[in-house]
């Protein structure tokens, strides 16, 4: 035996919504708005043009020396 429970919601802002249900019976909708999960800005595009470009006409900068020790510490502020 299947049982559905639906709910029905007539003129809403959003299409879709995540449903909480509680054991007290309280039935909790949250508005979702779907977007396209990885999308990157047309500025950061541009900028990952230009550093390719950079790198391939050979404007980069010095290799980094891994073995460095920096004299700066990592501050905490808790």
């Amino acid at each position: 035996m299947v049982i559905k429970e639906r709910i029905k919601s007539s003129n809403t802002a959003y299409e879709y919504f995540h449903v909480q249900e509680y054991e007290d019976g309280r039935i909790v909708l949250e508005p979702r708005e779907l977007v396209k999960p990885f999308q990157i800005s047309v500025n950061t595009l541009s900028m990952m043009d230009s550093s390719i470009a950079n790198f391939k006409e050979g404007r980069v900068s010095e290799p980094l020396d891994p073995s460095y020790k920096s004299s700066t510490r990592a501050v905490d502020f808790a």
